[in-house]
């Protein structure tokens, strides 16, 4: 393997330079070479380049397949990671090593040679990595930076410059995507700006639909069939979101995380989602809350043609739905269930989870 012989051949000249430096210091520590030509000062360090070199040579059989590994490992994590990742990672680095440099510069002018050469390598070693992570880790917020939404600017003939800004991108979760009515939201055009599918939703949702439970893989199959119709079929701009926050584990965590990062809005229909949303500051859109915002409006006293299909929970009380599934409970409605029957609206009842609706039969509303 061209790695391997690579990787020996880069500590073979690695120990020939260690030798170099530090094995005649050894040899002069050692008193070797006081009174033999074998190791005298011009020779020992000849004699330093081939033991090192011999000595990391022959520790290559016992550690050399590991590194290969690695770097086989790290090639394949740098192929398939983000390209933005890698541009903010390598970035990092190079800014973790100027620093190093000039840190160095002093400690370089240092006469003691394990402090001036060795010393460098370790901080230059340290900074790099700790530039990688700051850039990688941080890159989000460094890529909201460079691409914070301008506000446009139109003049008019006889008005003054206005600005307006652009509409926010709307981030969707799991729950809203499987839902499905996003699709028809999306296609009246009442959502404006990008659409954007987190990688790490997108995941979420390929792991449902490989599950083995058939309920939840029909779930996941729906939903992924509900992107590839809104990425399609529909008149909008979508965005794949290729970043992912790997210090939060969980899903609706790192989508509040990557609204603040985007200044977007998270469009879902999970009750505990917008409640964290809404906690944390951050812009939220419920369809639920729009899909009661559109019901049709009843109002107590009107009149309407519903088919009684079961009991209430209460005595006598029968269950009705409008076309749009608003609940209606009939007072004294048992006896009439598997009939369509007038009913007289009493009252209308508004909750978190919907509207409901009371009402007669207005047979009996007639006879009092």
């Amino acid at each position: 393997m061209v790695l391997k012989r690579f990787v020996q051949l880069f500590f073979v000249i690695a120990g020939g330079t260690a030798g170099y430096l530090y094995i005649p210091d050894l040899l002069n520590l050692l008193s070797f070479t006081e009174g033999t030509w074998l190791v005298s000062d011009y020779v020992a360090p000849y004699i330093g380049i081939i033991l090192g070199a011999i000595i990391l040579f022959l520790l290559t059989f016992w550690f050399v397949d590991h590194i290969v590994n690695f770097f086989m490992w790290i090639e394949e994590t740098l192929v398939k990671a983000p390209v933005g990742d890698l541009m903010f990672g390598s970035l990092g680095i190079i800014i973790g090593l100027v620093i190093a440099y000039f840190i160095n510069m002093p400690i370089q002018a240092i006469e003691i040679k394990i402090v001036s050469q060795v010393i460098p390598i370790f901080l230059s070693v340290l900074f790099a990595y700790f530039g990688f992570q700051v850039g990688f880790k941080r890159r989000d917020e460094f890529l909201n930076l460079l691409t914070l939404p301008k506000k446009e600017k139109r003049k008019s003939d006889l008005q003054d410059e206005t600005e307006t800004e652009l509409p926010k991108p709307k981030i969707l979760d799991t729950s809203v995507i499987i839902d499905g009515r996003i699709a028809d939201i999306c296609q009246t055009n009442f959502l404006e700006g990008t659409i954007v599918i987190p990688q790490f939703v997108l995941g979420e949702l390929q792991h449902i639909a490989d599950s083995s439970d058939v309920l939840k893989r029909n779930r996941g199959r729906r939903g992924l069939d509900i992107l590839n119709r809104i990425q399609k079929e529909l008149p909008i701009h979508v965005e794949m979101y290729e970043g992912d926050f790997e210090e939060i584990p969980e899903v609706d965590s790192k989508l509040v995380k990557l609204a603040k990062v985007m200044n977007g809005v998270v469009v879902t229909n999970d009750f505990n989602l917008n409640k964290v949303c809404e906690f944390q500051k951050v812009a939220v859109l419920n369809i639920n809350d729009l899909a009661n915002a559109v019901k049709p409006i009843v109002l107590p006293g009107e009149e309407l043609a519903v088919q009684v299909i079961k009991d209430g929970k209460e005595q006598k009380q029968g269950v009705a739905y409008l076309d749009d599934g608003t609940m209606i409970v009939v007072e004294e409605g048992k006896d009439y269930i598997g009939q369509t029957i007038e009913v007289v609206i009493t009252s209308v009842l508004q909750t978190s989870a919907g509207r409901m609706i009371f009402a007669k039969p207005k047979v009996l509303e007639k006879a009092q």
